[in-house]
Order: C-alpha cells, then structure tokens, then sequence
C-alpha cells in the first residue's frame, strides 16, 4: 500500500462504518514499513490488510474486503500473508481486535481469546472543575516506559507518532519519580478516539479520564475500555456513555505479560 491507495482505505473503512481518517491511514504506512498491504484481483484493488511490529510482538489491523468481493477468500489470504510477513520479521506473539463477525475466523485460524473490550459511544457529561487537574507537558521518555509496564510492548514508535500529531491532545498526571498516568486523544471521522491511557491507580486514571470528559463534552467520542478495568468501565456508565460494541482481543503465540487492570483505553482496534 502506498499514499495513492490511501481514498481506496478510506472507502473501505466508510463502508465497514469504523472510525479512521485519512491521518490514520498515513500513520499506520509510516509504523508498518511496508508491512500494510492492499489485495488485487483483477487489476483491481480488493482489499487491505495492516500489519505492525513492536519489538517480537507484531499486531494485524485493518483486515477490510470490499463487499462486492468478500466470501471468496481473499480475507483468508490477507491474513495468510499478513501472519507469514509477521513471523518472518521475528514476531513471537501475533494481536488483534477482533469484531464478532471475525472472531469465529480468527478463532478457527489458531488465534486464542485473552479478554473483550467494550466501545462506549456518546456526549460525556463532564466532570467538575477541581477534578480535570493534570499536567500537559510531554514526557515522552516516561510515557513509553509506563506503556511498556502496562502493556508488554515497546510501543515507543506508536506513541511517539502520537504525540508528533498537532491535532493529538496529550494530558499526562505526574507525580515525583515514576509517571502515573498518560491519555492520548485524537479526531476520527465519526467520534473523537480517547486512547490510548494507562494510570497506576484508579484515582490517577480517572483524572485523565475526567480530563477527557471536560475537553469533549460537547463532542461525540469513542472510548475502547478493557472488561477487566472496572473502574474505567464505571467512568463510562457515569458520563452517560452508551456501549456500542465489543471487540476481542486475541493473540497467536506466546502470551503477553500486560497489566490490563492499568490499561484505562486501548488506542483503538489498530495496534492495541
């Protein structure tokens, strides 16, 4: 896949009624390298798969047939390619999200559940103004190291890619010695994406997450929150966010040493 093939993506991702922009689409080229692939039959562009490696843990993302051409493999063999190009870079653990309607297929595939992260859709109510605090500074250098305590991964390059994005909002809650808490946000084409977030403790958490709700109260967001975190869940519920959907996320290969209790969002569906 290259930039040209970028409003091909965008159709794609429109008819399967998900959340990507166009800036999305030129981070996931400038992360894969070269690992984001687009499927032609006929001369003609079919479909799309991305592929992405933090260190030996490799995620598949955006696995979209155009609909004039699905149930005739060619989800199969994105996948197919997409799996052997990750082992072949050294990748010992392959992730995904998968929807329900994929998760049969990714079952039979070899791929095992690990847990479910639920959508949450709406306007958030906002939270009172003692309870937004939160630095705004950019600590990438302690970001990364609490992302890799909490999910496993070097995810150095996704965050940093992040934080380069002048339309990415960054709070961070520091505190003396270690960070506690970061949240990245970010505009989609249907609802702002809040994620990803991680915080040490649910009081630290929900000041970020509070943060969130007074930036966008006025605004639609998205927010992937794993089943384990009760406390993120229960944020949810309170700011009147409505759950739209669950995702499941499924590993193949070795698991994956992540604290999913610190993890108060994913970064969406694309890489974890």
């Amino acid at each position: 896949m290259t930039a040209a093939d970028i409003p091909f993506g965008m159709r794609l991702k429109t008819e399967a009624g998900w959340n990507q922009t166009e800036a999305d689409w030129r981070r996931f080229l400038a992360l894969s390298q070269g690992g984001t692939l687009v499927a032609e039959r006929g001369g003609a562009a079919v479909g799309t798969v991305a592929t992405f490696l933090f260190g030996t843990i490799g995620w598949i993302a955006m696995l979209l047939v155009d609909k004039r051409w699905r149930h005739q493999g060619i989800g199969t063999s994105l996948l197919d390619r997409a799996v052997a190009l990750l082992k072949d870079c050294g990748a010992s653990t392959i992730r995904l999200d998968a929807t329900p309607l994929g998760r049969p297929i990714y079952a039979d595939y070899g791929f095992q559940v690990e847990y479910d992260l639920w959508r949450f859709e709406g306007m958030p109510r906002g939270a009172a103004a003692g309870e937004k605090a939160t630095d705004s500074g950019r600590d990438l250098d302690r970001v990364c190291r609490l992302d890799r305590e909490v999910t496993g991964t070097d995810r150095r390059a996704l965050l940093e890619a992040l934080a380069g994005e002048q339309s990415a909002w960054t709070p961070i809650a520091a505190e003396r010695g270690d960070l506690a808490g970061y949240l990245f946000a970010r505009p989609g084409s249907r609802a702002v994406q809040i994620g990803p977030a991680a915080a040490r403790d649910a009081a630290t958490g929900e000041r970020l997450l509070n943060a969130a709700a007074n930036r966008f109260s006025a605004t639609t967001v998205f927010i992937d929150i794993p089943e384990p975190n009760a406390a993120a869940t229960r944020w949810a519920v309170g700011q009147g966010l409505v759950r739209q959907r669950v995702l499941t996320r499924m590993r193949l290969g070795q698991p994956v040493n992540d604290q999913v209790e610190m993890l108060w969002a994913s970064s969406g569906p694309e890489k974890g």
